[in-house]
């Protein structure tokens, strides 16, 4: 008896799983979420060939027609079958055969189904877009074509905000500039940063060179912890406090790559490619450069505070100003933390391999 109880406890606990479950599948099945595919292609021939692919949970009644204002069909809608999806195709004709600043409106003749919409945008000049669309939206306001103005405002401003986001070469460059000390060393070992980094990013970004991604950014969080530990030890007979310039070169070498990586993620354009790449790095080093100043005035108002009285030190018969920055009692402090940080990345990005 008990043994029958437990077996419909389990038979009645389980219906109604298997009910659920058989629900879920009906669901899904019921509720295709495949998109509308939409593909807009310039015709060097002044026309635009316009196809269309519909899920089959529409209805043959209600399957879509499009317009595109001021376009007028050249020939009746062809209709393919294929992998049991449905294909149309027709081809429209729109004053030069341009899509530039048309729009794309979808006619459903019954209801709208709340179908997300996924465009495609082929034009002639080779470039080719994808637009995803949100459900409900009937009417698509197509995006202009890439133009070498619009490409060099665009990665630049891509530039800048990536170095101010990479808070590893920010850190590096901190480092870098309380290391040089002077202004004229400054100046030097930045620019060897930038040479150096500028060189492997467009290697990598052109896929001359290659590295693997996890070994490049273990290797520029290590950097950071070299330079931490300089601080600390504050042996200044050192390569590294002598010719910093000789650190920054050869490690900017590594962030070249990391710069890359980036900018491989968000891609380049694909008809302006040397101009996307070029005004990318000018965004870089314009946001370097700022970061830069921002550091000198911090200093510089930090040795106001704290030492007014050897701000500057003017060399006899030298027109040279050194900056006493009057950080040497924080030096070894900022070392530990700029280090523990850096390590702190170098194992998680080990781990994350």
């Amino acid at each position: 008896m008990f043994t029958a109880g437990i077996m419909r406890c389990k038979i009645l606990f389980r219906l109604p799983l298997a009910v659920i479950l058989v629900a879920l599948c009906f669901g899904a099945a019921a509720n295709d979420n495949r998109p509308l595919f939409i593909e807009l292609t310039e015709q060097k021939s002044q026309g635009i060939e316009l196809r269309w692919k519909v899920p089959l949970t529409v209805s043959p009644a209600n399957r879509p027609s499009f317009l595109l204002p001021g376009c007028t069909a050249l020939q009746s809608t062809r209709f393919f079958s294929e992998l049991g999806q449905q294909y149309y195709r027709c081809e429209t004709a729109i004053g030069s055969g341009s899509l530039a600043a048309a729009s794309l409106e979808i006619v459903f003749p019954q209801s709208n189904p709340m179908l997300a919409t996924l465009l495609r945008i082929n034009w002639n000049n080779g470039e080719t877009r994808t637009l995803s669309v949100s459900p409900g939206q009937l009417t698509i306001h197509l995006p202009e074509p890439e133009t070498a103005g619009g490409v060099a405002w665009q990665y630049f401003v891509l530039g800048v905000e990536h170095i101010w986001m990479g808070y590893d070469h920010l850190l590096f460059i901190a480092c870098l500039i309380v290391i040089a000390g002077t202004l004229k060393k400054m100046l030097i070992t930045v620019t060897g940063f930038t040479l150096a980094h500028s060189v492997t990013l467009v290697l990598a970004a052109l896929e001359l060179v290659r590295l693997p991604i996890v070994a490049v950014e273990v290797t520029i969080a290590l950097s950071i912890v070299f330079l931490a530990t300089e601080l600390v030890r504050n042996r200044r007979t050192t390569l590294t406090w002598r010719y910093p310039v000789v650190v920054s070169s050869t490690f900017g070498l590594l962030h070249g790559f990391g710069f890359a990586a980036v900018l491989e993620e968000i891609g380049l354009p694909q008809t302006e490619l040397g101009l996307g790449l070029l005004f990318f790095n000018l965004g870089v080093e314009a946001g370097q450069v700022a970061f830069t100043m921002a550091i000198l005035v911090a200093l510089w108002l930090l040795a106001r505070i704290w030492q007014p009285n050897t701000l500057q030190d003017i060399e006899p018969g030298q027109q040279v100003i050194r900056f006493n920055w009057g950080l040497g009692h924080y030096q070894m402090l900022t070392g530990y933390v700029v280090g523990s940080l850096a390590s702190y990345w170098m194992v998680e990005r080990l781990l994350s391999a």
